[in-house]
């Protein structure tokens, strides 16, 4: 057991001064599904926090924590670590799964924090509800302001068969409203909304359905501007031509807007395009005359899916039209120093394959982010498994103009063994091919010998050859017409000798016979 003094030193607030995004960078604390909040000359950010062991894919979620400066462009944060848990505020509910909550100022001057938690004990089929605690200052301590039990839940106020998450609550004090109270929660496609009692914690008027909100998956985020109702969301229209997710695992946020806070909503655009990590969380607020985009990324030290990192961006409005527009966010990182020379000129090409635009799950860029997870997601590598794989394919990388190549690294996923028909498995075989552009140009096979395992990276060496175009090609284990899906979490191509990073061109370079 922790000594009490220790205890109270280890949850101290902290100072931090950040150098830009993430808030949190050093990978000792992460903080995800950022919810912002003004009060007076303080903004406050509540934040979960991810706790999950690198490797794990899950949300691994104990506590809430809180961020405060008073000038975000100044770097200077206040942290304060564990300000509440799910099985210490609320008496009904089970320890951990602290997801996405938000804190608003009540109009008694108290403030309000609505959580999503897992019941103890009840016979619904989805155990996930939404309590409320109350509290004198926003980081507490917290009591539950509504002891009997959950607000929202499967089988409160009325039967539902959605998961009660991601809450989101609007006063509507600003000019023109009644301060009347509204909730809005949901996820997996699936959004609801019902208004509260002035005591913010009595469901008043039915639960309604909302539509309207075009690709709507969860985190939805209610605010209000000069008159107009604005509802910010994590959305997932997949496709390769999508302008707001390039994977069925990632998320943009997009929003609606509606001349009420209870709709009906018109869905207006994109704010953030996926970030690094698969999921999308945002909260966006007014503070001292200027409006911020809080969101978060995998970009801390040691980040990933499950090891969130809270950013925040300016966020302008286009007042040119009606309803004023949300102009795209540009998310931002801090300062980095100069990548090392690499002899990995894979970093400055464009990927393509076979199987382009390919399966939805999957993701071409990630042939050569420079990133590799030690449990990576199927958006973390290209692939090609269907239900009906082909017996070969390939992956191919273009650049704008010649390279010397003389040697590759390939990190192979499978999740079934070599000769496996079925799944992913190891290729059979593979060679490499480049474009020979002397003469009448084509596809010549490098000699070399071309491993098949999947413990890390398989190297190939060969002679160097110079060519803009270079092609993996890969024979699927199986025999018949049955055979094993592919993929590749990255794939390095060497120089013969180090060289600075190059970034990668805007446009993708032509086909290989066009230089």
């Amino acid at each position: 057991m922790i000594p009490l003094i220790a205890l109270a030193l280890q949850l101290a607030p902290e100072t931090v001064h950040s150098r830009g995004n993430p808030i949190l960078a050093d990978g000792r604390t992460y903080s995800t599904d950022p919810a912002p909040l003004v009060d007076g000359d303080t903004l406050w950010i509540l934040a979960g926090r991810d706790e999950a062991p690198d490797g794990v894919n899950d949300f691994i979620m104990n506590e809430w924590q809180l961020l405060s400066t008073r000038n975000p462009a100044s770097g200077v944060w206040r942290h304060y670590p564990a300000i509440a848990r799910p099985e210490r505020v609320f008496a009904w509910a089970e320890p951990g799964r602290a997801y996405a909550g938000q804190i608003v100022k009540g109009r008694d001057g108290r403030f309000y924090m609505y959580a999503p938690v897992l019941q103890r004990d009840g016979d619904a089929k989805d155990r996930f509800a939404i309590g409320v605690a109350v509290a004198d200052r926003p980081t507490g301590p917290w009591r539950d302001a509504h002891p009997s039990g959950p607000i929202i839940s499967q089988t409160v106020p009325v039967a539902n068969d959605i998961q009660n998450i991601d809450p989101t609550v609007l006063i509507d004090d600003a000019k023109g409203g009644d301060g009347r109270v509204y909730i809005y929660w949901g996820t997996f496609g699936r959004l609801r909304a019902m208004e509260l009692a002035p005591d913010m914690v009595t469901p008043k008027g039915p639960e309604q359905v909302v539509t309207g909100a075009t690709g709507f998956f969860e985190a939805p985020w209610l605010m209000k501007r000069r008159g107009t109702y604005y509802l910010l969301y994590a959305a997932n229209n997949t496709g390769p031509d999508s302008p707001c997710t390039p994977t069925l695992y990632h998320a943009c946020q997009a929003y609606a807007s509606a001349p009420s806070p209870m709709g009906p909503w018109t869905y207006r655009g994109v704010v953030l395009r996926p970030v690094s990590s698969t999921t999308s969380h945002a909260g966006a607020v007014e503070f001292k005359g200027r409006w911020y985009l809080t969101y978060h990324t995998a970009d801390a030290k040691g980040g990933g899916h499950f090891r969130r990192s809270v950013a925040i961006d300016p966020m302008v409005w286009d007042d040119s039209i009606s309803p004023p527009a949300i102009r795209p966010v540009r998310p931002t990182r801090a300062p980095a120093p100069p990548a090392a020379p690499t002899r990995n000129v894979a970093l400055s090409a464009w990927p393509t394959a076979s199987n382009a635009p390919g399966p939805k799950q999957y993701w071409i860029a990630a042939l050569n982010d420079g990133v590799v997870r030690t449990s990576p997601l199927p958006p973390d590598m290209w692939g090609n498994w269907t239900k009906q794989n082909p017996a070969s394919a390939w992956i191919e990388y273009r650049w704008p103009r010649p390279v010397t190549l003389n040697g590759t690294r390939i990190r192979f996923f499978a999740d079934h063994p070599a000769d496996a028909d079925e799944g992913v498995a190891p290729p059979a075989a593979w060679h490499l091919e480049y474009w020979a552009a002397e003469q009448a140009g084509g596809w010549r096979r490098i000699e070399s010998t071309y491993p098949t395992g999947v413990d890390g990276f398989q190297e190939v060496h060969f002679p160097p050859v110079t060519t803009r175009c270079l092609r993996a090609v890969m024979d699927a284990s199986g025999a018949e017409d049955r055979h094993a899906g592919l993929a590749i979490e990255e794939w390095e191509t060497l120089s013969p000798t180090l060289a600075p990073v190059t970034p990668r061109s805007v446009e993708a370079p032509a086909g290989c016979a066009g230089g």
